[in-house]
Formats: structure tokens, sequence, C-alpha cells
């Protein structure tokens, strides 16, 4: 048995991680061959995930039990909209796109269905509950970021987008929640780590289907 939640945890969703490092979305980042209407698509729908992450963040710091805790999350949740509101500017405008036209744009499927998803398991369950739940967005980017970094990219924007997640700054926040995954394991129920590492393999489900979703630039298949 893992000696730490996060091992644990991880040795679930080991074959989903492979699985995205091998999507077209992931491999054309670092060859380039990624079209730029498929980055954008991405981009937009990441914006709109982001601003329904915050809130799951939120709730995150409302349930934690200490202070710490507390803090931990709620600056991480001002952080995620920071990053939407520019970072995102950023990258649109080097796609020909302004935060209010991506505004303006559909949520797609994926994200509404991943976001709902993440507002329910904050919301409904448990502390521990909410912050399985969140974990993949930040544990699965890093590592992305991490297996795209020594590879590169030639396109530019590409490669600012891959640094950001494979930086220093980025795996220390990383690690702050994965240790707090670690306290809240050590103390949770047999019941509770069921539903924790129940959480963390459908949220890690839904990141690969973020990335199929956007490189589809999947829409409503009704009523649109």
């Amino acid at each position: 048995m893992a000696d730490r939640t996060r091992d644990l945890l991880w040795s679930d969703v080991e074959t989903i991680h492979d699985q995205i490092l091998a999507h077209p979305f992931v491999t054309g980042l670092t060859d380039g061959s990624l079209p730029h209407e498929v980055f954008r698509h991405y981009i937009v729908q990441d914006a709109h995930y982001l601003r329904g992450y915050a809130k799951a963040l939120t709730v995150c710091a409302a349930k934690a039990p200490t202070d710490d805790d507390t803090l931990m999350f709620a600056e991480h949740a001002a952080g995620a909209i920071a990053a939407e509101r520019e970072m995102h500017a950023d990258l649109l405008g080097g796609l020909g796109l302004t935060s209010e036209q991506a505004r303006t744009l559909p949520v797609a499927p994926a994200t509404r269905a991943y976001v709902s998803y993440l507002l329910a398991a904050a919301y409904g369950g448990s502390y521990a509950e909410g912050v399985a739940a969140v974990l993949p967005c930040y544990w699965i980017y890093a590592k992305v970021g991490e297996h795209l970094v020594g590879a590169g990219s030639p396109d530019p924007l590409y490669q600012r987008w891959i640094d950001m997640y494979a930086g220093e700054e980025f795996q220390t926040v990383v690690d702050a929640v994965l240790d707090a995954t670690d306290r809240i394991g050590a103390v949770a129920s047999e019941t509770e780590l069921a539903l924790m590492r129940e959480h963390f393999t459908t949220t890690s489900r839904y990141e690969w289907m973020f990335w199929d979703g956007a490189y589809r630039q999947e829409g409503w298949p009704v009523g649109s």
C-alpha cells in the first residue's frame, strides 16, 4: 500500500496520464503541428473553466479545517482569476481574439460537465472530497509541463504556455496542495478515502476530455 495519499491517488490514474501525454493536442504543442484555431478554442474554454474552478477553490477554502489551508486555497482561487485575465489575455491576443470576445463564445460540453462536477463535489462533499476533485488540474498540468519542457516548441505561443506550467513557481503551488492532500488522507476514514480516489480519477478523466474536446473544437451536437 502507498505510504502517502498522493501515491495512492496517482496509482489510479497513471494510464490516464499516459493517454494525455500521447494525445495529439499535447504532442502537437511540441512539434508545432497543432493548428492555432484549435489552441484558440482551448484557451477560450480554459478561460470559462478557470472561472468555475476558482469558485470550487473558494469552497475548499471555506471548508478547510486550518487557517493555513483556508489562506492557501483562497490565494489559489484569486490566482486562477488572475491567470484567466492576464495569461489568457496575452495568449488570446496572439491568436487574434480579445478577452471580451472570448467571454461571449459558448461553453463547450466537456467544459460545462467538468466545472459542474467540480462544483458538485466541492459543495456537496467533504473538504477531503473537494480537494481530491480539484487536485488533477494542479498536478496533471505540472506533469504535462514537466514532460513538454524538455522538448520545447517551435511555436513561441506554445512555448510560453509550456514554460508557465513547467516553471518552479507553479510547481511550488502544486507541492503545497499535495502536502495538504497527504495530511487529509492520513486521517481520512476508509469511506472518505474511497470517495477521494473516485473524485480524483473522475476529474483526471475530465482533464483528458478537456484536451480532446479542444482538439475536436467540440460544440453541442444539437440545438446550436
